[in-house]
Protein backbone atom coordinates (compact mmCIF):
# COMPACT_ATOMS: atom_id res chain seq x y z
CA UNK A 1 0.00 0.00 0.00
CA UNK A 2 1.35 3.41 -1.01
CA UNK A 3 1.91 5.66 1.99
CA UNK A 4 0.77 9.24 1.37
CA UNK A 5 0.78 12.61 3.08
CA UNK A 6 -1.51 15.47 2.08
CA UNK A 7 0.36 18.65 3.05
CA UNK A 8 -1.47 22.00 3.06
CA UNK A 9 -1.91 25.19 5.05
CA UNK A 10 -5.25 23.81 6.28
CA UNK A 11 -7.42 25.79 3.87
CA UNK A 12 -10.43 23.59 3.11
CA UNK A 13 -10.59 24.30 -0.62
CA UNK A 14 -6.96 23.42 -1.35
CA UNK A 15 -6.99 20.47 1.04
CA UNK A 16 -10.04 18.99 -0.69
CA UNK A 17 -8.25 19.21 -4.04
CA UNK A 18 -5.41 17.12 -2.64
CA UNK A 19 -7.80 14.67 -0.98
CA UNK A 20 -9.64 14.25 -4.27
CA UNK A 21 -6.42 13.14 -5.96
CA UNK A 22 -5.55 10.80 -3.08
CA UNK A 23 -9.01 9.23 -3.22
CA UNK A 24 -8.72 8.80 -7.00
CA UNK A 25 -5.43 6.96 -6.36
CA UNK A 26 -7.14 4.70 -3.85
CA UNK A 27 -4.80 5.65 -0.98
CA UNK A 28 -5.60 6.66 2.60
CA UNK A 29 -3.58 9.84 3.18
CA UNK A 30 -2.35 11.26 6.44
CA UNK A 31 -3.26 14.94 6.43
CA UNK A 32 -0.50 17.32 7.54
CA UNK A 33 -1.61 20.89 8.20
CA UNK A 34 1.56 22.94 8.30
CA UNK A 35 2.07 26.59 9.10
CA UNK A 36 5.18 28.78 9.24
CA UNK A 37 6.55 30.93 12.03
CA UNK A 38 7.60 34.54 11.48
CA UNK A 39 9.58 35.55 9.44
CA UNK A 40 9.30 32.45 7.23
CA UNK A 41 5.54 32.84 6.76
CA UNK A 42 6.34 36.16 5.06
CA UNK A 43 9.44 35.28 3.04
CA UNK A 44 8.73 31.64 2.17
CA UNK A 45 9.30 30.21 -0.38
CA UNK A 46 11.54 33.02 -1.70
CA UNK A 47 13.87 33.11 1.30
CA UNK A 48 15.63 29.81 0.73
CA UNK A 49 15.36 26.42 2.48
CA UNK A 50 13.37 26.45 5.71
CA UNK A 51 14.85 24.95 8.91
CA UNK A 52 12.81 22.46 10.92
CA UNK A 53 11.94 25.08 13.59
CA UNK A 54 10.33 27.32 10.93
CA UNK A 55 7.26 25.05 10.88
CA UNK A 56 4.35 24.77 13.27
CA UNK A 57 1.37 22.46 13.13
CA UNK A 58 1.60 18.77 12.32
CA UNK A 59 5.00 17.12 12.62
CA UNK A 60 6.94 16.26 9.47
CA UNK A 61 9.44 13.55 10.38
CA UNK A 62 10.53 10.04 9.29
CA UNK A 63 9.37 7.59 8.21
CA UNK A 64 8.86 9.59 5.03
CA UNK A 65 5.91 8.60 2.84
CA UNK A 66 6.06 7.22 -0.69
CA UNK A 67 3.98 10.17 -1.92
CA UNK A 68 3.31 13.76 -0.86
CA UNK A 69 0.41 15.69 -2.39
CA UNK A 70 0.76 19.36 -1.47
CA UNK A 71 -1.01 22.61 -2.22
CA UNK A 72 -0.76 26.23 -1.15
CA UNK A 73 2.10 28.75 -0.91
CA UNK A 74 3.20 27.73 2.59
CA UNK A 75 3.20 24.10 1.53
CA UNK A 76 5.93 24.91 -1.03
CA UNK A 77 8.37 25.37 1.84
CA UNK A 78 7.16 22.14 3.44
CA UNK A 79 7.66 20.27 0.17
CA UNK A 80 11.18 21.68 -0.09
CA UNK A 81 11.89 20.55 3.49
CA UNK A 82 10.64 17.02 2.77
CA UNK A 83 12.56 16.86 -0.52
CA UNK A 84 15.80 17.78 1.23
CA UNK A 85 15.41 15.11 3.92
CA UNK A 86 13.63 12.32 2.10
CA UNK A 87 15.50 12.68 -1.19
CA UNK A 88 14.34 10.30 -3.90
CA UNK A 89 12.41 8.22 -1.38
CA UNK A 90 9.33 10.42 -1.72
CA UNK A 91 7.48 11.55 -4.85
CA UNK A 92 6.14 15.08 -4.41
CA UNK A 93 3.11 16.30 -6.35
CA UNK A 94 2.01 19.93 -6.20
CA UNK A 95 -1.62 20.87 -6.82
CA UNK A 96 -1.93 24.50 -8.04
CA UNK A 97 0.78 26.61 -9.62
CA UNK A 98 3.86 26.99 -7.32
CA UNK A 99 4.77 30.17 -9.22
CA UNK A 100 8.22 29.23 -10.49
CA UNK A 101 9.37 26.64 -7.95
CA UNK A 102 8.69 23.81 -10.37
CA UNK A 103 11.94 21.90 -9.79
CA UNK A 104 10.92 21.13 -6.20
CA UNK A 105 8.23 18.77 -7.47
CA UNK A 106 8.09 15.57 -9.47
CA UNK A 107 4.73 16.61 -10.86
CA UNK A 108 2.89 19.96 -10.94
CA UNK A 109 -0.84 19.91 -11.63
CA UNK A 110 -2.59 23.12 -12.68
CA UNK A 111 -5.91 24.02 -14.30
CA UNK A 112 -5.79 25.22 -17.90
CA UNK A 113 -6.33 28.86 -16.87
CA UNK A 114 -2.94 28.91 -15.09
CA UNK A 115 0.20 29.75 -17.11
CA UNK A 116 2.52 26.95 -15.87
CA UNK A 117 4.07 24.79 -18.59
CA UNK A 118 6.73 22.08 -18.66
CA UNK A 119 7.48 18.41 -19.15
CA UNK A 120 6.28 17.52 -15.67
CA UNK A 121 3.25 19.87 -15.66
CA UNK A 122 -0.21 18.29 -15.96
CA UNK A 123 -2.97 20.63 -17.11
CA UNK A 124 -6.59 19.96 -16.19
CA UNK A 125 -9.76 21.78 -17.25
CA UNK A 126 -10.53 23.00 -13.73
CA UNK A 127 -9.57 22.14 -10.14
CA UNK A 128 -9.43 18.51 -8.94
CA UNK A 129 -12.00 17.64 -6.30
CA UNK A 130 -13.69 14.83 -4.38
CA UNK A 131 -16.80 14.49 -6.54
CA UNK A 132 -17.49 10.95 -7.78
CA UNK A 133 -20.76 9.24 -8.75
CA UNK A 134 -20.54 7.02 -5.63
CA UNK A 135 -19.99 10.00 -3.30
CA UNK A 136 -22.99 11.81 -4.82
CA UNK A 137 -25.14 8.67 -4.51
CA UNK A 138 -24.18 8.12 -0.87
CA UNK A 139 -24.69 11.78 0.02
CA UNK A 140 -28.09 11.86 -1.69
CA UNK A 141 -29.20 8.84 0.37
CA UNK A 142 -27.90 10.43 3.58
CA UNK A 143 -29.82 13.68 3.07
CA UNK A 144 -32.94 12.43 1.25
CA UNK A 145 -35.16 12.88 4.31
CA UNK A 146 -33.92 16.46 4.84
CA UNK A 147 -35.04 17.49 1.35
CA UNK A 148 -38.12 15.28 1.07
CA UNK A 149 -40.50 18.22 1.53
CA UNK A 150 -39.05 20.03 -1.51
CA UNK A 151 -40.69 19.55 -4.92
CA UNK A 152 -38.79 18.36 -7.97
CA UNK A 153 -36.94 19.39 -10.00
CA UNK A 154 -34.50 20.54 -7.33
CA UNK A 155 -31.85 23.22 -7.60
CA UNK A 156 -28.68 23.26 -5.47
CA UNK A 157 -27.48 26.85 -4.98
CA UNK A 158 -23.87 27.25 -3.84
CA UNK A 159 -23.11 30.80 -2.70
CA UNK A 160 -19.58 32.09 -2.18
CA UNK A 161 -19.07 35.80 -1.76
CA UNK A 162 -16.40 38.43 -1.33
CA UNK A 163 -12.82 37.70 -2.36
CA UNK A 164 -9.80 39.57 -3.70
CA UNK A 165 -11.34 39.43 -7.18
CA UNK A 166 -15.10 39.59 -6.51
CA UNK A 167 -17.59 41.61 -4.51
CA UNK A 168 -21.01 40.34 -3.47
CA UNK A 169 -23.04 43.47 -2.82
CA UNK A 170 -26.27 43.76 -0.90
CA UNK A 171 -28.04 44.54 -4.18
CA UNK A 172 -26.60 41.41 -5.84
CA UNK A 173 -27.72 39.30 -2.89
CA UNK A 174 -31.23 40.71 -3.04
CA UNK A 175 -31.40 40.13 -6.80
CA UNK A 176 -30.28 36.53 -6.31
CA UNK A 177 -32.95 36.02 -3.64
CA UNK A 178 -35.59 37.38 -6.02
CA UNK A 179 -34.46 34.88 -8.68
CA UNK A 180 -34.55 31.98 -6.23
CA UNK A 181 -38.00 32.96 -4.98
CA UNK A 182 -39.18 33.10 -8.60
CA UNK A 183 -37.86 29.57 -9.15
CA UNK A 184 -39.57 28.39 -5.96
CA UNK A 185 -42.85 30.02 -7.01
CA UNK A 186 -42.54 28.15 -10.32
CA UNK A 187 -42.42 24.81 -8.50
CA UNK A 188 -38.70 24.18 -8.14
CA UNK A 189 -37.28 22.87 -4.89
CA UNK A 190 -34.39 25.17 -3.96
CA UNK A 191 -31.54 24.06 -1.67
CA UNK A 192 -29.20 26.89 -0.63
CA UNK A 193 -25.89 26.90 1.20
CA UNK A 194 -23.66 29.91 1.85
CA UNK A 195 -19.99 30.19 2.78
CA UNK A 196 -18.00 32.27 5.26
CA UNK A 197 -17.20 34.67 2.44
CA UNK A 198 -20.90 35.42 1.98
CA UNK A 199 -20.62 37.64 5.04
CA UNK A 200 -22.96 38.34 7.94
CA UNK A 201 -24.91 41.10 6.15
CA UNK A 202 -25.59 39.01 3.05
CA UNK A 203 -26.35 35.98 5.20
CA UNK A 204 -29.00 37.99 7.06
CA UNK A 205 -30.56 38.97 3.73
CA UNK A 206 -30.73 35.33 2.66
CA UNK A 207 -32.36 34.35 5.95
CA UNK A 208 -34.92 37.16 5.79
CA UNK A 209 -35.86 36.83 2.12
CA UNK A 210 -35.74 33.09 1.51
CA UNK A 211 -38.70 32.22 3.71
CA UNK A 212 -40.56 29.93 1.31
CA UNK A 213 -41.98 26.44 1.62
CA UNK A 214 -40.02 25.37 -1.46
CA UNK A 215 -36.67 26.72 -0.23
CA UNK A 216 -34.21 25.08 2.16
CA UNK A 217 -31.42 27.32 3.51
CA UNK A 218 -28.80 25.50 5.56
CA UNK A 219 -28.41 27.21 8.93
CA UNK A 220 -24.90 25.92 9.54
CA UNK A 221 -26.04 23.45 12.20
CA UNK A 222 -25.48 19.70 12.06
CA UNK A 223 -23.87 17.78 9.22
CA UNK A 224 -22.89 19.86 6.20
CA UNK A 225 -25.37 18.97 3.43
CA UNK A 226 -23.13 20.29 0.61
CA UNK A 227 -22.53 16.93 -1.07
CA UNK A 228 -26.11 15.92 -0.32
CA UNK A 229 -27.40 18.98 -2.17
CA UNK A 230 -25.22 18.14 -5.18
CA UNK A 231 -26.41 14.54 -5.06
CA UNK A 232 -30.11 15.44 -4.82
CA UNK A 233 -30.01 18.29 -7.36
CA UNK A 234 -31.35 18.27 -10.90
CA UNK A 235 -29.70 21.67 -11.52
CA UNK A 236 -26.80 23.45 -9.82
CA UNK A 237 -26.22 27.19 -9.48
CA UNK A 238 -22.83 28.53 -8.33
CA UNK A 239 -21.57 32.07 -7.78
CA UNK A 240 -18.81 33.12 -10.19
CA UNK A 241 -16.17 33.74 -7.50
CA UNK A 242 -15.53 30.12 -6.49
CA UNK A 243 -13.14 28.05 -8.60
CA UNK A 244 -13.60 25.08 -6.26
CA UNK A 245 -17.40 25.07 -6.31
CA UNK A 246 -17.58 25.58 -10.08
CA UNK A 247 -15.14 22.71 -10.56
CA UNK A 248 -17.11 20.44 -8.22
CA UNK A 249 -20.40 21.30 -9.89
CA UNK A 250 -18.99 20.61 -13.36
CA UNK A 251 -17.79 17.21 -12.11
CA UNK A 252 -21.37 16.04 -11.45
CA UNK A 253 -22.61 15.90 -15.05
CA UNK A 254 -25.64 17.96 -14.02
CA UNK A 255 -26.56 21.31 -15.63
CA UNK A 256 -24.54 24.06 -13.96
CA UNK A 257 -25.49 27.74 -14.08
CA UNK A 258 -23.03 30.42 -13.01
CA UNK A 259 -24.37 33.35 -10.95
CA UNK A 260 -22.56 36.58 -11.93
CA UNK A 261 -20.86 38.79 -9.36
CA UNK A 262 -19.16 42.17 -9.66
CA UNK A 263 -15.41 42.07 -10.27
CA UNK A 264 -13.23 39.48 -11.94
CA UNK A 265 -9.67 38.39 -12.57
CA UNK A 266 -7.93 37.34 -15.77
CA UNK A 267 -7.20 33.83 -14.49
CA UNK A 268 -10.73 33.21 -13.26
CA UNK A 269 -12.17 34.79 -16.39
CA UNK A 270 -10.20 32.22 -18.40
CA UNK A 271 -11.64 29.42 -16.24
CA UNK A 272 -15.17 30.71 -16.86
CA UNK A 273 -14.50 30.85 -20.61
CA UNK A 274 -13.07 27.33 -20.63
CA UNK A 275 -16.05 25.95 -18.71
CA UNK A 276 -18.60 27.76 -20.87
CA UNK A 277 -16.87 27.01 -24.19
CA UNK A 278 -16.51 23.36 -23.15
CA UNK A 279 -20.24 23.08 -22.52
CA UNK A 280 -19.91 22.41 -18.79
CA UNK A 281 -21.39 25.65 -17.47
CA UNK A 282 -23.87 28.25 -18.65
CA UNK A 283 -24.46 31.80 -17.36
CA UNK A 284 -27.61 32.10 -15.27
CA UNK A 285 -30.10 34.41 -16.92
CA UNK A 286 -33.22 33.49 -14.98
CA UNK A 287 -34.09 30.26 -16.82
CA UNK A 288 -32.95 26.68 -16.16
CA UNK A 289 -32.80 24.19 -19.01
CA UNK A 290 -31.53 20.62 -19.12
CA UNK A 291 -28.35 19.94 -21.11
CA UNK A 292 -25.72 17.22 -21.23
CA UNK A 293 -21.93 17.10 -21.02
CA UNK A 294 -19.26 14.62 -19.97
CA UNK A 295 -18.47 15.44 -16.32
CA UNK A 296 -15.01 16.63 -15.45
CA UNK A 297 -12.69 14.00 -13.98
CA UNK A 298 -9.67 16.13 -13.18
CA UNK A 299 -8.69 14.23 -10.01
CA UNK A 300 -8.71 10.95 -11.92
CA UNK A 301 -6.59 12.51 -14.69
CA UNK A 302 -3.96 13.60 -12.16
CA UNK A 303 -4.09 10.23 -10.39
CA UNK A 304 -3.36 8.43 -13.66
CA UNK A 305 -0.31 10.65 -14.24
CA UNK A 306 0.92 10.02 -10.69
CA UNK A 307 0.59 6.25 -11.09
CA UNK A 308 2.76 6.33 -14.20
CA UNK A 309 5.56 8.09 -12.32
CA UNK A 310 5.23 6.51 -8.86
CA UNK A 311 8.05 4.14 -8.00
CA UNK A 312 6.89 0.56 -7.27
Amino acid sequence: MTSCWVVTEGIAGTENQCLGVAEALGVMPEVKRVMLRFPWRTISPWGGPEPSFAFTGDLMAPPWPDLVISSGRKAIGAARYIRKRAGNQTMIVQIQDPRGFYDLFDLVCVPAHDPAKGDHVIRTVAAPNRITPLRLQDAAQEFTAQFLHLPVPRVAVMIGGNSKAYHMSVAATRNLCDSLISLADSGYGVMVTASRRTGAQNRAILENMLRHDNIFLWDGQGSNPYFGMLGCADFIMVTADSVSMLSEAASTGKPVYMIPLAGGHKRIDRLHKNLIDGGYVRPFEGILEKYRYAPLQDAALIAAAVKKRLKP
